[in-house]
């Protein structure tokens, strides 16, 4: 059966629908991830709700999908737009196919696009609304992107308890991936998971030894009624900020951020660590970006950077146990060469604990 992308631009693409009952018209942000693998994990992290996602890989979903590599436990893409999607899975733990698993969520799957194209559209004019539709759009009828509150979707509505360890981290769950928690755990933390939402008060009455600040979906200025908490929280605790929560950070502070014109997404993004003078490649998922200008007399400063665009990857702060990253050092999917991150993070809070430094 024959299906339609439309983009905002007017241009149109067809391809051919792999899930069925597709029932009405889909429209959302069309982004795109350059991996190779790990489309698992890219459906189901919160990062990427209501996108419509590109994957540029020409073959997709020949290994299937498991039930060990959920980052949530549901997809949260829009629409997947693929060049040719595989239909047997080849992998001994696959328990789904690509397109078993996203008809069972009534996610639309369409393939033979010419996904080429459509990407360099994305690279030249920016990712943008665009509309999967059944039948051959006669004029440009591409909603707006909707500028909701897109954490409120994706974060937890319950208060969660994992581990034993001496170290208590208190996870705050903008749209965190599981990988996120699963690395603390590693670590031999105790880690709850708190929503988005909850008060300076209540997150003191748990006696957290250091805060985590997660991933998540959307513009981080549509959180602007919550970075009086994040500040309050990031000048009493060591705290680590990934992604969203990197951009956090920096808006709680007085910085700025801005749109890039496509993102990053993929997992295959060199990273540069000033600190330790080493590149690495990264994983990575973001529209926005923190603007280096806006962080003077912000006390935070560059660590890590993009080397292909030297947008700022990462921030420390003058003087308190402050770090953040923009990529994920959790991988999943990707290269694990960033984990050393959470390290450096239970360190400082190790160290913090010792010295029981006084807070402003």
């Amino acid at each position: 059966m024959k299906g339609y992308l439309q983009l905002e631009s007017g241009d149109i693409y067809e391809g051919n629908w792999l899930t069925n009952h597709i029932l009405e018209d889909v429209s959302g942000e069309i982004v795109f991830f350059t991996g190779m693998t790990g489309y698992q994990e890219v459906l189901t992290d919160p990062s990427y709700k209501d996108q419509i996602i590109v994957f540029t890989y020409p073959l997709i979903g020949n290994y299937g999908i498991n039930e060990e590599d959920f980052e949530s436990n549901r997809p949260h893409v829009a629409g997947v737009i693929v060049y040719e999607a595989n239909e047997e899975a080849s992998h001994y733990q696959a328990q789904y196919t690509l397109k078993q698993y996203l008809q069972k969520w009534n996610i639309p799957l369409l393939s033979h696009i010419d996904t080429r194209s459509v990407v360099k559209k994305i690279r030249n004019s920016g990712s943008m609304p665009a509309l999967l539709t059944k039948s051959y759009p006669k004029e440009i009828n591409v909603p707006k992107l909707c500028e909701d509150n897109k954490v409120s979707k994706v974060s937890t509505s319950q208060f969660e308890t994992f581990g034993a360890g001496s170290i208590h981290i208190v996870l705050i769950d903008y749209g965190k991936k599981e990988s996120i928690l699963s690395s603390l755990l590693e670590r031999n933390c105790k880690v709850t998971v708190i929503p988005y939402h909850t008060s300076f008060q209540m997150i003191r009455k748990m006696n957290p030894n250091g805060i985590l600040l997660s991933n998540g979906p959307g513009n981080p200025k549509n959180l602007q009624s919550h970075l009086p908490t994040v500040k309050e929280l990031i000048t009493h605790y060591p705290t680590l900020g990934i992604c969203l929560g990197h951009q956090l950070v920096a808006l709680s502070l007085g910085g700025n951020t801005k749109k890039l014109l496509f993102g990053h997404r993929g997992a295959n993004h060199p990273v540069k660590d000033e600190k330790n003078n080493i590149v690495f490649m990264s994983s990575q998922n973001h529209s926005f970006y923190v603007d280096k200008d806006s962080l003077i007399g912000t006390n935070l400063k560059g660590r890590f950077y993009n080397l292909h665009d030297q947008s700022i990857e990462g921030l420390v702060h003058d003087y308190l146990p402050i770090q953040t990253v923009q990529f994920h050092p959790e991988a999943n999917p990707g290269p694990a060469e960033g984990a050393y991150v959470f390290d450096e993070f239970l360190n400082m809070v190790k160290e913090n604990n010792r010295s029981n430094v006084a807070y402003a």
